[in-house]
C-alpha cells in the first residue's frame, strides 16, 4: 500500500508544480487550476495546503532563488582560494542552457517586479545578497595579496553580478553565439581586469 505523503512533502511537490506553472502560463497567467493540473490534484486540494496562491507563487520563487546564493555559499565552504573561489562563483551563476528552469522563473520574476512590490523586494534581496557574497571574495582575495583590485569592492562586485544577469538574459533568449561557457568567459575577462589576476583555476 502506497505511504500517504506528509504535509510537508506535499507542499513542497505543490511549489515544485508552482514553478512549472509559471514558467508554462508566466508570473501574471498563471493561476490556481494551472498549479492544480501541474501537481495532478484538484483546485480544493492545493488552496487545501495554500489557501492564498499568491502565498505559493512567492514561496515557489524564492525556491528558485536558492540555487543563486545558498546553494553557492556552500559550494564556496569547502574552497579557500579566492581565485578558485571567484571562477568557481561566476560559471555557477549563470544558465545551464535557454532551458534553464530556474533562470526562466528569475525572468519573470524580473518581468513583474515593476507590478509587484513583493517580486521587487525578493529580487532586490537576492541581489544584494549575491553582491556581498562576491564583494567578501574579492576583499579576501585583496587582503592575502592574490588580488590587486581596480576599484573598490563593492562597485567590483556589483558589476559582476549585474553582468551575470545580462548574460543570463542572453543564454534564455537564445543569443545564437553566446551560451554559457562564452558567457562566462566574458565575464571572466571583466574579472581579470577588475583583479589583475589571470583567475587560473
Amino acid at each position: 500500500m502506497a505511504q500517504r505523503k506528509s504535509r510537508t512533502d506535499r507542499r513542497i511537490d505543490l511549489i515544485e508544480a508552482a514553478r512549472r506553472a509559471i514558467i508554462r502560463h508566466g508570473i501574471d497567467g498563471v493561476q490556481l487550476s494551472h498549479v492544480a493540473e501541474e501537481a495532478g490534484l484538484t483546485s480544493g486540494a492545493v488552496l487545501y495546503h495554500y489557501p492564498d496562491l499568491s502565498e505559493l507563487l512567492v514561496e515557489a520563487q524564492h525556491a528558485g532563488m536558492e540555487r543563486f546564493y545558498e546553494q553557492r555559499l556552500r559550494q564556496l565552504a569547502t574552497v579557500t582560494d579566492p581565485v578558485r573561489k571567484l571562477v568557481m562563483t561566476i560559471r555557477s551563476g549563470l544558465p545551464t542552457g535557454p532551458l534553464d528552469p530556474d533562470v526562466r522563473l528569475l525572468n519573470e520574476l524580473g518581468g513583474a517586479a515593476g507590478r509587484n512590490r513583493v517580486y521587487g523586494v525578493l529580487l532586490t534581496s537576492l541581489y544584494d545578497r549575491q553582491v556581498s557574497m562576491y564583494q567578501s571574495i574579492l576583499d579576501t582575495g585583496a587582503a592575502l595579496g592574490v588580488f590587486r583590485l581596480s576599484g573598490d569592492s563593492l562597485s567590483l562586485a556589483r558589476n559582476l553580478v549585474a553582468l551575470e544577469d545580462a548574460y543570463g538574459y542572453r543564454i534564455t533568449a537564445r543569443h545564437p553565439v553566446i551560451g554559457p561557457d562564452e558567457a562566462a568567459e566574458l565575464i571572466l575577462s571583466y574579472a581579470r581586469t577588475a583583479t589583475g589576476n589571470d583567475l587560473v583555476a
